[in-house]
């Protein structure tokens, strides 16, 4: 199964940043072919039936590695994860159920939109099973933490249920993350006429950058940059709600710029 130049140039990001028990789940998932089969008609489902922005493998790649700048951010910072703060899992542990979970994190949208958090479950949890097996192999309690964990990732990261571990809420942020403008691209191409529901394809196709850095009163800084501000919607109706109700949300700094303009703080 042919993979695109984005899906392996972020797959190369991903991969060097890891090591030990991550880098073999994300090498696992990249390499799984019923992942990437759900992954490209989820795609296929979002973009061609319902007219909506990428959520293919490009998204979730780019969902995981936004997810994984974070987690480092907050591991540099002394931020211990939940289940090493519970003390029944590591920080590598912590790792993989982000990775597993932002990478499976919308498979359910091959079915629709509506529920697809947790449909997404339903589809996932063959491949989260037998990934998992290989890594944590007849340790079941270990085994059966981080698939909660992953799974809590996925049917969290629509900010419609509830979720309590900062791991669910790194899938969360870093899929609000994924805004920029390319993932509208495909939308742009396919349709011209006017509908209802198009503030989301220009105010997507007005963001520029997502950058996530250090920050300087917090560990993580999201800086969006747009080139009109109806980009702002993006932060306000999409980003910003991913974070108010999120377990990271002590830890973030949320700031918006038209390009030449002043920055606008939010967090």
């Amino acid at each position: 199964m042919r993979k695109s130049p984005k899906e392996i140039e972020i797959e190369k990001e991903i991969l060097s940043r890891l090591s030990g028990k991550s880098a073999i789940a994300a090498s696992l998932i990249f390499n799984d072919e019923e992942a990437q089969a759900m992954q490209n008609y989820a795609n296929t489902v979002s973009i061609k039936r319902l007219g909506y922005n990428d959520h293919g493998p490009v998204h979730m790649r780019k969902t995981a590695l936004n997810a994984l700048i974070m987690f480092n951010l907050l591991h540099e910072a002394g931020i211990k994860f939940s289940i090493e703060e519970e003390n029944i899992g590591s920080v590598e542990d912590s790792k993989v159920a982000v990775l597993i979970s932002s990478l499976l994190h919308d498979v359910g949208m091959s079915v629709g939109r509506e529920n697809h958090e947790l449909l997404g479950v339903v589809f996932a949890t063959p491949i989260i099973e037998r990934t998992l097996v290989k890594i944590y192999n007849t340790d079941i309690e270990k085994k059966t933490i981080i698939q909660s964990l992953i799974i809590e990732g996925i049917a969290g990261h629509m900010a419609t249920q509830d979720i309590h571990s900062l791991e669910a809420g790194l899938v969360l942020i870093g899929d609000g993350c994924d805004m920029e403008k390319g993932r509208a691209r495909v939308i742009f191409l396919l349709s011209r006429t006017p509908k209802v529901g198009d503030i989301h394809k220009y105010s997507a196709n007005s963001i520029q950058r997502v950058d996530i850095i250090q920050g300087e009163e917090k560990p993580i800084r999201i800086i969006v940059e747009m080139t009109e501000s109806v980009g702002f919607f993006q932060i306000e109706e999409v980003l910003f709600p991913k974070i108010l109700s999120n377990p990271v949300k002590p830890y973030v700094e949320l700031y918006g710029r038209v390009t030449g303009e002043e920055m606008r703080r939010y967090l």
